[in-house]
C-alpha cells in the first residue's frame, strides 16, 4: 500500500515510515496540515495516518476538507492522545475511517490500514471493471480480451481484479498475496507462478500482455497506448 503519514511528531513519524517501508509498503510524510492537504489531494494514496494536534491545519479539520471540498474516499486512520468517547464521534462525524489512540503499536497500525483498505475495495467489489479490450464482471467471474471469454484459476482472477481495479499503479508482491491468499507468501514463487498463467492466458486471448513487471517494486495493469510504447 502507498501510505501518507501526516503527523508533526518527527519521532513517531519516523517510527511509523520505517516500519511500513520493513513491511514492504511505500509511505510519504508531512509534518503539518497545510502540506498534509497538499499530499493527499495532488497524489494517489491507498490510506491516510492523521494526527489531530498538527499546525497549519488541525487534523479534524483537514479530515473535513478532504471529505466535504475534495471528495477524497482515501481510507483515513485517525491517531491521536485524545481518548474520550466525544474526541472519536467527532472524529468519525468528520469522515475518519478508524480511530487510534496513542501510543499504539505499530502491528496494529498496519493491520487495521490493511483492513480499511480491503474495505475500501469492498465498495467496488461489485463494479464491471473495464481497461482497454479486457473486462472484467465480478458479479459472474467473467472475463474478456479481445471479445475472447478468458477463463482462469479464482487465485488469478483475484490478481487480475485488484489490478484492473487501478490500472498503471504498481501493485507490491505484498498487496498481490494479501489479497489473492489473505496473507504473505513464505517464497515468491507462488505469486510469480500464478502470474506466469495470467499473463500467459491473457496473451493468448488477446494478443498481447498487459501486465508489467516492474523490477524490485511488483507488478501493474498497463494500458494498450503504453504497452505498444
Amino acid at each position: 500500500m502507498h501510505i501518507l503519514i501526516i503527523e508533526d511528531d518527527l519521532a513517531i513519524a519516523a517510527n511509523l515510515y520505517d516500519f511500513l517501508e520493513s513491511r514492504g509498503h511505500s509511505a510519504d510524510a508531512a509534518a503539518n496540515g497545510v502540506a498534509g492537504l497538499h499530499l493527499a489531494v495532488t497524489q494517489r494514496f491507498d490510506g491516510i495516518l492523521l494526527d489531530l494536534g498538527l499546525p497549519g491545519i488541525n487534523g479534524m479539520t483537514l479530515c473535513k476538507k478532504l471529505r466535504e471540498e475534495s471528495h477524497i474516499d482515501t481510507p483515513i486512520l485517525m491517531l491521536t492522545a485524545r481518548d474520550t468517547l466525544e474526541d472519536k464521534l467527532e472524529g468519525f462525524e468528520n469522515g475518519a475511517d478508524d480511530y487510534l489512540v496513542k501510543p499504539f503499536a505499530l502491528k496494529e497500525v498496519e493491520a487495521r490500514l490493511m483492513a480499511m483498505h480491503k474495505r475500501h475495495l469492498g465498495k467496488v467489489a461489485n463494479r464491471m471493471l473495464e481497461v482497454d479490450k479486457l473486462s472484467y464482471d465480478p458479479k459472474t467471474l467473467s472475463i474478456r480480451f479481445a471479445d475472447n471469454h478468458v477463463k482462469l484459476p479464482p487465485k488469478c482472477i483475484r490478481l487480475l481484479a485488484l489490478m484492473m481495479s487501478e490500472p498503471g499503479r504498481v501493485f507490491s508482491r505484498k498487496e498481490l498475496e494479501s489479497e489473492a491468499w489473505e496473507d504473505v507468501q513464505e517464497t515468491s514463487d507462488t505469486l510469480r507462478s500464478h502470474m506466469h498463467v495470467l499473463r500467459r492466458t491473457l496473451t493468448r486471448a488477446g494478443g498481447y500482455d498487459p501486465i508489467e513487471t516492474i523490477h524490485g517494486l511488483g507488478y501493474c495493469l498497463i494500458q494498450r497506448a503504453e504497452a505498444q510504447d
